[in-house]
């Protein structure tokens, strides 16, 4: 028999499940630094064409099978980090980001099941404009929540480049990945045979796609003072051996020296950890010095240091301003198994032979992520920190600005540090806020209100990234409203088709 594409499509078909896992592995060049916007739309409109006639055992198959896909080539460069700084080896390292990956990818499975059983129990037509879009973004959700979450690669956030970015300042990501899946259902539903409805359906795409252009021309936020003068150091420590106690010393006379030369600037900005020594140790040392430097320049500092409490023994992530004005951010959204261990009395043999250095970091207490530097309260994240649209909010509308302080030396040259920048790129935009990215080794960007970047620092360079930006006042609708929109809109609308699947199962 000559082969055939529809073959793939047949109810007992393998190849089905192998095309699930293409459209995820596809769906990645969705996201920077492929940034093919498009293709976020190609992997869910599959998945429906897989699910319109598939069970719910199916449906859970091709939808962890996409989600294998997807997560299996768009974070796998978590393996490095473990392998090279995780004391484990490649093969161990390799072995956990698999299990790593099969887990999360349980959550699109999830979605599938409900689909195909929902679908199956005749929540089709016209229900599939809401529940299909509430349903993936309810997995998005709970996947960057439980066990303290893990909100990379949204689809929403594939479209920073996209008109559907223009609804970011009014939903945030979670929002623009709704209206992504809306596009797919309207688009599956225009390719179906027998279609009716053809000028209707199309003309809700267009105006789901123009309405976002036209969005990404208004202006939520306005100037609320002159143009600040600001300069991000990004250092290029090579991370084996930032931690090395001789590389102390000249460590600190790259960023001194680099400071120095960059005085003109009202800010200027560590990355997340760019001391290796606690703020105690180099008080004498470096941070008073600098504090006269920048108050005879009248500048201001951010620097990355960790801070130990003498007397809890916790130590903490952190930013330190210096200048006029003299305070602390501690991390407040750790990393687990990297910045600190769950279940530490269980797993401590785990922590004595992963060997991560300052890997037992302690949670900060800040009720809202601000420092107030250069006369402006400005919005602090740092490193993954900035993932979490609803916690980076939290500073606003009191911010004048966002800064994300990073070190993404730990995965090396891999996906990572764009698909970071990307993420950065969507909060500046959620939030109507310049956003100041310094970061070791890169990728350090100066990001305007609509998530667009004005200026960057080449990867794996010393480099000062210096420019001007505007302080802003105001609140977007997101900045207002944050997730729970989204979020609860999707859960009525799911809660309003479980409850009528249940009426039809008593009748």
């Amino acid at each position: 028999m000559p082969f055939s594409l529809v073959q793939w499509f047949k109810p007992k078909s393998p190849w089905r499940l192998t095309a699930a896992f293409a459209a995820g592995a596809l769906s990645v060049l969705a996201f920077a630094p492929f940034s093919l916007y498009p293709l976020a739309l190609a992997g869910p409109l599959l998945l429906l064409w897989l699910w319109r006639d598939a069970t719910p055992r199916f449906g859970f198959q091709s939808g962890w099978a996409y989600g294998l896909g997807l997560l299996g080539f768009g974070v796998f460069w978590l393996h490095i980090s473990i392998d090279q700084f995780g004391n484990m080896g490649t093969a161990a390292a390799m072995a956990i980001t698999l299990l790593f990956v099969l887990a999360i990818a349980l959550y699109y499975g999830l979605v599938g099941w409900l689909t195909a059983r929902l679908w199956q129990a005749g929540m089709g037509g016209w229900w599939l404009f809401g529940l299909v879009p509430s349903l993936w973004v309810l997995g998005e959700w709970l996947r960057g929540w439980i066990l303290t979450g893990f909100p990379w690669l949204l689809l929403g956030y594939s479209q920073i480049d996209s008109p559907l970015a223009g609804y970011a300042a009014l939903f945030g990501v979670y929002g623009v990945s709704w209206l992504l899946l809306l596009s797919a259902v309207l688009l599956f539903r225009l390719l179906s045979p027998a279609v009716t409805g053809c000028l209707w359906l199309a003309g809700g795409l267009a105006l789901l796609w123009g309405g976002g252009l036209l969005l990404s021309l208004v202006t939520w936020t306005e100037p609320a003072g002159p143009p600040l003068k600001v300069s991000m150091i990004q250092g290029n420590i090579a991370q084996e051996a930032k931690w090395r106690r001789d590389s102390l010393r000249p460590t600190l006379d790259l960023y001194t020296g680099l400071t120095r030369a960059n005085w003109q600037s009202n800010l200027i900005i560590w990355p997340e950890t760019a001391v290796p020594a606690f703020a105690h140790q180099v008080e004498e040392l470096l941070l008073r010095p600098l504090t006269e430097e920048a108050l005879a320049n009248q500048s201001a500092l951010l620097i990355g240091i960790p801070m130990w409490d003498v007397e809890s023994g916790a130590y903490y992530n952190s930013m330190i301003s210096l200048g006029q004005e003299r305070g602390s951010y501690a991390k407040r959204h750790l990393v687990p198994f990297g910045e600190f261990m769950p279940l530490k009395a269980w797993l401590r043999p785990l922590i004595d032979w992963l060997q991560i250095p300052m890997s037992d970091f302690t949670a900060g207490d800040s009720t809202r992520p601000l420092l107030r530097v250069a006369g402006y309260w400005a919005g602090i994240s740092i490193c993954y920190e900035d993932a979490f649209g609803e916690e980076v909010i939290e500073a606003l509308p009191q911010a004048a600005f966002l800064v994300n302080a990073s070190n993404d030396a730990w995965f090396g040259d891999s996906l990572a540090p764009s698909q970071h920048l990307e993420i950065a790129r969507m909060r500046a935009l959620e939030s109507g806020r310049y956003l100041l990215r310094s970061t070791n080794t890169g990728i350090s960007a100066l990001i305007d209100p609509k998530g667009k970047v004005r200026d960057f620092s080449p990867a794996f360079q010393q480099h000062v990234l210096s420019g001007e930006i505007i302080p802003m006042q105001g609140a977007t609708p997101y900045v207002r409203i944050g997730n729970w929109g989204v979020v609860l809109f999707s859960c009525l609308v799911v809660g309003g088709a479980l409850f009528r699947f249940r009426r039809r199962r008593r009748l």
